[in-house]
């Protein structure tokens, strides 16, 4: 039996479990129907199947926030735009050099080869950056796409940086990405090759 509230169709656990995939929250949608005071919500409910607003049950609000909590978009699959856009966001967090934001982007087990490093998980990660970092200074990023398909995407990048005794390296890479179904990475396997330049040579400033 449908149940409605305030004139929209109310969504409880029951039929949620059955097409979870149809149901998302949107967050102060203009187009989104008023709250019985006449405000508009923060969050509103929407079924996709049926193009219609819905109330969740509060049980069904928490699964689906708790879910976006986990995501980071653009999803997959992939469409070339969507993949530049997750190259974008990876050179943007790389050249912040923070390693734990960089962390965040890849799932908690995440499996890496970085040159002949095979690391494995979120707090490797942290600490092989920031090891990294200390090592390579005045470090600087650029990525580049070179082809995706479905949940992966392949990367070529170059990046510079001065070691501690002040020699210049600007280091050529690719890489291979796979991600699940949240958009965060859970493979990456880079292979890289470094080449000695004078600081004059530099191309990323």
């Amino acid at each position: 039996m449908t149940t409605y509230k305030n004139g929209l169709r109310v969504v409880d656990a029951g039929a949620f479990c059955l097409e979870p995939g149809r149901y998302e929250i949107r967050e102060n949608d203009p187009q989104a129907p008023l709250c019985p005071f006449g405000n508009q919500r923060r969050f509103s409910g929407f079924d996709k199947k049926t193009q219609e607003y819905v109330r969740f049950t509060t049980s069904v609000f928490r699964k689906i926030r708790t879910k976006m909590e986990n995501q980071r978009p653009p999803l997959p699959p992939f469409t070339e735009e969507t993949a530049k856009q997750k190259i974008q966001m990876a050179e943007d967090a790389w050249n912040s050099k923070d390693p734990v934001r960089v962390s965040l982007a890849y799932t908690p087990d995440s499996e890496w080869r970085n040159r002949n490093l095979f690391i494995n998980g979120r707090e490797e990660i942290v600490q092989f950056l920031t090891g990294k970092w200390q090592k390579e200074q005045q470090y600087k990023l650029k990525k580049e796409y070179w082809a995706h398909t479905g949940n992966r995407i392949a990367v070529r990048f170059e990046y510079e940086y001065h070691d501690e005794s002040g020699q210049w390296w600007r280091a050529y890479g690719n890489e291979n990405w796979e991600f699940d179904e949240n958009g965060l990475m859970r493979k990456r396997f880079a292979s890289i090759n470094d080449l000695a330049i004078e600081e004059k040579d530099r191309k990323l400033l």
